[in-house]
């Protein structure tokens, strides 16, 4: 082994660059980077289509490292094939604000198509990339000019596997037919906690066909010749999505730590990559590749060639296609036509005019009526709840094995959804939604994070957004999920009170460059801002994420917050307090995150520091308002778990309600 190890000195760059990251950090994973560099070497430099001098073009093959404290591995191979990444910068790896992070971050390293680390979203992020490319090239291809072209390869370790998304997705793709997803299996039976034949014992290969895929092996990982075939007959195969399953060795050429867990999360120490220099017949300094070594590793050449034969096809392509190729373009950059978002605007004005009692659930619909024609890299889904969410459309198509469309049935795999809407967004040419009730964002929340860590434009419909769902009782009812929502950084939430509310909700999310959630209701709302109403601009002010809804001659005594559908509650109590003698100005706060990134001054516009009375109305945790009314205002809100029973009861019941506002106010 040792003396056929030596020879293998394009996979040796690869781990010997590894080990010194991970030793001069003094943190890190040696033990995967070392084990797949032979897999990893076999596909930079044979399969992979890629363009080193240009990480953005649309046609080159993904690659996702969902495994991704297997970082080392990556960074090594962006440096060696020529892409923005210095030897400097392998030498900061996991220093703060390098390019070589712990885990593979999107934006922050060129060549890095997803950030991964939570195991198996890489995984589904897969899938998603692979489903974006196949709805784009039954969109756009012509005959002879397949200008959407590609394959999505993603490496992946037993723990992807453990995880359960990797059953929700990989499911879901061979149900789908992804043929150009190649998924790569490190299979070395190690994990953190020793030999995994104690808590994993599948049979991944049974497994795997039985969700339709390919299965190629076990192999022998580190055989070159047995690689290239299996990724040869990989590719090979057009109609279901392929598993590599490929048998090796974590942490190879470190002789006496290598197939133990004890290389898998620490650095190998000075001796032990002494010794592992030896064995890998390696003279060179730490950090130094020998000058042949890397000359033969340098993908640029290669990378333009491919790059130019594709871009002759998209010339012929856009002579052929004129408006084809500008629209695929259009989606491809992620321009949203702003004639479309005018014309949706006039839309939302006429909505005003002729506003009347709606669920906020049935106004996003309307929306997405009015959307969907204009916008067509709108892709939407819903977590088998499609009659519920409200967010099919009369044009929408179902996505199938056999046909393209763009409406996504994901089936009851509220996690898998959100991280598959993640690779759509990843690779571009749509605007994702997909949509669950808001108590099951739980099942969503790592790959939500995920969503705004990597700042990626799509939506997230979460209707049914209280104990106003009524007779489904605590387990369907949210309490805790908008606090912790909105204090998502990068995620921006918003729970409108009626139906123009709802309406620049979606506009100003297909504006923005990052996550939305949309919160919606299921019972019917009166309409709170409606064409009579005495204001200037209120889709402007809506806008700005809260504004004065309903004002009081001078300075008020009280101020009342509220959101959704409570905004109604507070109306009605601002009209019993008024009687009263009691100067009321009533709030909606449709979007906290919005209202906070607004000019100090509008915040004090519209709720005066000096007014100390203060009472917020939301059917959800009473504690997060307390940031805006202060110690010395009021919540009614909710401090427990719903109930079953219809919504107006449980409203009654848990004394949210015009006469507990009031009482609020007057306590104050």
């Amino acid at each position: 082994m040792t003396h056929e190890l030596k020879q293998r000195v394009h996979a040796n760059a690869l781990r010997i660059l590894a080990m010194d990251m991970v030793q001069q950090a003094n943190s890190g994973h040696p033990g995967a980077p070392m084990g797949m560099a032979d897999l990893a070497e076999v596909l930079w430099r044979e399969f992979l289509v890629h363009d080193p001098s240009d990480p953005s073009w649309v046609n080159r093959d993904r690659f996702v490292l969902s495994n991704g404290h297997a970082s080392a591995l990556l960074y090594s191979l962006l440096h060696l094939s020529g892409y923005d990444l210095s030897l400097d910068d392998l030498k900061q790896f996991r220093q703060l604000h390098s390019k070589t992070p712990g885990h593979p971050e999107y934006r922050e390293t060129p060549g890095v198509e997803t950030t991964t680390g939570p195991l198996g979203q890489g995984l589904a992020n897969a899938v998603g990339m692979a489903l974006a490319e196949k709805i784009l090239a039954a969109r756009f291809n012509q005959p002879g000019l397949p200008v959407i072209n590609h394959r999505t390869w993603v490496f992946l370790g037993d723990g992807c596997l453990m995880e359960g998304i990797s059953h929700e997705v990989c499911s879901l793709a061979g149900t789908l037919g992804l043929g150009k997803l190649i998924a790569i299996y490190d299979d070395n039976g190690i994990s953190i906690d020793g030999e995994v034949e104690g808590w994993f014992s599948d049979d991944t290969a049974l497994r795997f066909r039985a969700y339709g895929w390919r299965v190629i092996g076990p192999i022998d990982g580190h055989d070159r010749l047995a690689i290239q075939e299996a990724y040869r007959q990989a590719c090979a195969d057009s109609e279901q999505p392929v598993l590599v399953i490929a048998r090796t060795v974590i942490g190879l050429g470190a002789p006496t730590k290598q197939g133990q867990e004890i290389c898998h999360g620490s650095p190998l120490g000075p001796d032990e990559v002494r010794l592992a220099r030896e064995m890998l017949g390696w003279t060179e300094e730490p950090f130094e590749i020998a000058a042949t070594v890397r000359e033969e590793w340098l993908q640029i050449g290669r990378g333009q060639s491919l790059h130019e034969e594709w871009s002759s096809l998209w010339l012929r392509y856009q002579a052929s296609y004129p408006e084809r190729a500008a629209q695929l373009n259009a989606a491809l950059q992620g321009q949203v036509a702003a004639q479309s978002l005018d014309s949706f605007e006039t839309w939302i004005r006429d909505v005003q005019a002729r506003a009347g009692t709606l669920a906020t659930r049935k106004a996003s619909q309307d929306c997405l009526q009015q959307l969907g024609p204009m916008l067509p890299e709108l892709l939407g889904g819903s977590a088998d709840l499609a009659g519920s969410n409200l967010t099919l459309w009369k044009g929408a198509v179902s996505v199938q094995k056999e046909a393209s469309g763009n409406y996504v049935h994901y089936g009851v795999r509220e996690f898998g959804m959100a991280a598959i809407m993640n690779g759509i967004a990843l690779h571009g040419g749509f605007i994702p939604y997909g949509a669950t009730f808001l108590v099951f964002v739980e099942y969503e929340r790592n790959a939500l994070r995920m969503a705004a860590l990597m700042r990626l434009r799509l939506i997230h419909v979460l209707t049914h957004d209280s104990i106003g769902l009524g007779e489904d009782g605590p387990t369907h009812q949210p309490v805790e999920q908008l606090a912790s929502l909105r204090q998502t950084p990068g995620l921006s939430t918003w729970r409108p009170a009626d139906a123009t509310e709802t309406a620049v909700a979606w506009k100003l999310a297909l504006q923005r460059q990052g996550p939305t959630a949309l919160v919606l209701s299921r019972q019917n709302l009166p309409a709170v801002v409606t064409a009579a109403s005495d204001h200037e601009d209120w889709l402007t002010c809506i806008a700005r994420g809260g504004y004065i809804l309903r004002d009081s001659q001078g300075v008020p005594d009280v101020v009342l917050i509220a959101t959704g559908s409570e905004v109604q509650l507070a109306l009605a109590a601002a009209e019993q307090l008024s009687a009263q003698s009691c100067s009321v100005r009533v709030v909606s706060m449709p979007s906290v995150d919005v209202f906070l990134a607004q000019p100090i001054e509008w915040q004090h516009q519209v709720i005066p520091p000096n007014v100390r009375r203060r009472v917020a109305v939301e059917a959800s945790l009473k504690d997060y308002w307390y940031r805006f009314v202060g110690l010395d205002g009021a919540v009614v809100g909710m401090d427990r778990y719903g109930a079953s029973g219809p919504a107006a009861e449980l409203y009654n019941y848990f004394g949210i309600t015009v006469e507990a506002v009031v009482a609020a106010v007057q306590a104050l």
